[in-house]
């Protein structure tokens, strides 16, 4: 008998070669065919007489086929199928390339439904490849909605229709439903057979509103139950409770005056480590607000209490900065601050590592190498690491190894929208330092096109006459990418502006090359032995060159406004004046009004909420979804109505069945389950 968790290879029309193809999109069984919703919809549901059809838009037409379709061979390997298609108000030429079976199908006098764009020239109308189906023998590509999914080279889109209807014919009534029969009718919401079958053959677009908001709700409903289960555990857990300090004596012995914002993230985090319970607190703050700063301060309170912190930098350059940087602000109390990368030396990873055993250090500042099996810690109390390095519950565990449930603080310079912020991180308490420290520089910003290309090398010619250095960033290319012969490569470009300034030193730094490849360009650069560094997006977190004045962002239409953001934070944190170009001949207006809001604005946090609203978070998050496992029909920014909803609902629910332990919500307990074993390395 077919049930949710047959395998789509046994789906007509499927077998094991499409079968691949799908597992390759996440569809395995029936279940996740079904869960494999439209990326979006075309509308084909009115039919327009061929003389009123607008010129290069979709449309359908109804049209009687006029005379024989015939075959043209216009070369080898090109053949045409031709014929003229007759309504009341006109006539339109249909061709078909290298479709010649069409001439077999179609016959004069048949009435035929075609979907596609009609075309003028002079007086005569034409359509080439258009979708068909004869009027009496309907397939559903004309007269409907029709779901769009995304697909790969081995499949179409009606091989994927062809499949998901099967699929809802054989297993709709077996869809589970997970919403408690009280929350689904307290919020108006469809039943799960209906959400799936309207949301993927929608009769009409009311149906399907009615369908994808049920869908909506579910999958944020079940998400904001899943964390919520996360956060209950993780108060339960008793920590390592530290004795509180007054941070006055760690402020006045700074070389400069701590923000309100700052000393506020100070304060939270000290109360979560003197409350009792093991801290998980994120920190997130615009590039240069100084975050920095907040780690130092919770090392320094772990110091007080008798205890080391670790600090997990991504980069091995990046734990180079960071160690000068904690070195500097730690000097004043006489902390021993240590450091620990892969690149070390045999002897010095085992005088470093005997030294972390010992407790020699108040500090240590490392890559991943600090959580390798033989390094042991002398009552670890705190560690600190990035967004980069986010742990999931395996990593975590390697941790807890280390000591007894060490707090744990996570820094993010990717400004978030608030009303995101709880959901993105999870079980994650949220600290936001949105004050940037007096001084910091502003970076001017321009949007230019490639008629600006002679200035702009001027301008980089003139900046390394003045000790100056630039970044160039281009947009990372994949071999699959439609288009992208119009994108500069890191590499290529590297080349032409190595012949453009034969008298300046350029490097290439991209996400292909090793690790410690990427480490030494960048060190080169950091030292000032480089003037242009051509790059993909690996230099968008961390690396601090304060002797960088510009940034260049070639394509700047194929990045989002958080990452260009990201980007124009490498520059301006020295002395000098600083600038950032973007880089871009689109002509969409969308594309220059995304762009123009770079020019107007240094804010991260006004720049994420625009990022969203014009985006919407697939591509805000681009596909590490910060934390999140894949949202399948949600979108975090479109439906946040729905989400607080969502958050409310659980939160009642939880309130009063903290573990689901009630027989009604038996199959949401499975499905959180199921979540949990599918992303793995996802929550926190």
């Amino acid at each position: 008998m077919t049930d949710l968790s047959t395998s789509v290879r046994y789906i007509k029309g499927i077998g094991e070669k499409k079968a691949q193809a799908l597992g390759k999109l996440g569809v395995f069984s029936l279940y996740d065919l079904l869960s494999y919703f439209p990326a979006r919809y075309e509308d084909r549901t009115k039919f327009c007489p061929i003389a009123a059809a607008p010129e290069g838009e979709g449309v359908c037409i109804r049209a009687l086929v006029a005379d024989t379709p015939r075959l043209v061979r216009v070369r080898r390997g090109m053949e045409l199928v031709k014929f003229r298609a007759v309504d009341e108000s006109g006539s339109v030429d249909i061709t078909y390339f290298n479709q010649n079976y069409v001439k077999d199908y179609l016959s004069r006098g048949d009435s035929v439904c075609f979907f596609g764009k009609v075309e003028r020239s002079g007086g005569r109308r034409s359509m080439v490849n258009p979708a068909y189906e004869k009027e009496d023998k309907p397939r559903g590509v004309t007269g409907c909605i029709l779901p769009v999914y995304r697909v790969n080279a081995a499949l179409n889109q009606r091989t994927l229709r062809d499949a998901v209807r099967q699929g809802l014919d054989a297993c709709a009534g077996q869809l589970p439903e997970y919403l408690p029969e009280e929350i689904r009718a307290r919020n108006g919401l469809a039943q799960a057979r209906y959400a799936f079958e309207n949301v993927h053959f929608p009769p009409d677009f009311e149906a399907l509103a009615i369908a994808r908001r049920r869908l909506v709700f579910e999958e944020l409903f079940i998400l904001a139950c899943a964390l919520g289960t996360l956060r209950a555990e993780r108060t339960k857990e008793s920590g390592l409770k530290l004795e509180g300090r007054d941070f006055s004596a760690f402020y006045s012995a700074l070389p400069f005056t701590p923000t309100g914002a700052q000393r506020r993230a100070i304060e939270e985090a000290a109360a979560d480590m003197t409350g009792g319970f093991v801290m998980n607190r994120l920190v997130q703050g615009d590039v240069g607000s100084g975050k920095t700063l907040v780690a130092a301060a919770l090392c320094w309170l772990c110091r007080e209490n008798g205890y080391v912190s670790a600090f997990m930098a991504p980069t091995e350059i990046l734990c180079e900065q960071h160690t000068a940087t904690l070195s500097k602000l730690l000097a004043p109390f006489g902390m021993r601050v240590g450091k620990l990368t892969g690149s070390m030396t045999a002897k010095e990873k085992r005088e470093a590592k005997a030294a972390i055993k010992a407790g020699e250090y108040d500090l240590v500042v490392g890559t991943h190498a600090l959580f390798s099996e033989d390094v042991e810690y002398a009552r670890l109390g705190l560690i600190v690491t990035d967004e980069q390095h986010r742990f999931g519950v395996r990593q975590r565990s390697a941790l807890i190894g280390k000591a007894e449930r060490p707090h744990v603080l996570v820094m993010s310079a990717t400004p978030i929208p608030r009303t995101l912020a709880l959901m993105i991180y999870g079980d994650l308490d949220v600290s936001i330092i949105d004050e940037l420290p007096p001084g910091r520089q502003k970076v001017d910003t321009f949007a230019v096109d490639e008629s600006y290309r002679a200035r702009l090398h001027g301008f980089i010619r003139k900046l390394a006459g003045e000790g100056r250095q630039s970044f160039v960033v281009c947009p990372k290319v994949e071999d699959d990418e439609e288009g992208e012969s119009a994108l500069k490569s890191a590499e290529e470009h590297a080349k032409e502006l190595a012949k453009e300034f034969p008298e300046l030193k350029v490097a290439c730094v991209h996400g292909r090359m090793k690790p410690k490849d990427k480490d030494a360009v960048m060190a080169a650069f950091v030292r000032g032995e480089t003037d242009i560094l051509v790059a993909t997006t690996v230099i968008e977190v961390g690396v601090d060159v304060p002797n960088a004045a510009l940034m260049i962002v070639e394509n700047a239409e194929r990045f989002g406004l958080s990452q260009l953001h990201q980007l124009r934070g490498r520059v301006g944190r020295g002395a000098f004046k600083s600038w950032c170009i973007l880089v871009s001949d689109n002509k969409s207006e969308d594309v220059k009004a995304r762009l123009s809001i770079m020019t107007k604005t240094n804010n991260g946090f006004e720049i994420a909420e625009e990022d969203l609203r014009l985006r919407g978070p697939g591509d805000f998050f681009g596909s590490r979804q910060h934390g999140l496992p894949e949202m399948h029909v949600a979108d975090l920014g479109a439906d946040t109505q729905v989400l607080k909803t969502a958050q409310e609902e659980a939160k009642a629910l939880l309130a009063a069945d903290p573990q689901l332990s009630l027989p009604e919500h038996e199959a949401m307990r499975a499905r959180i389950a199921e979540l949990f074993r599918n992303n793995t390395d996802s929550f926190n």
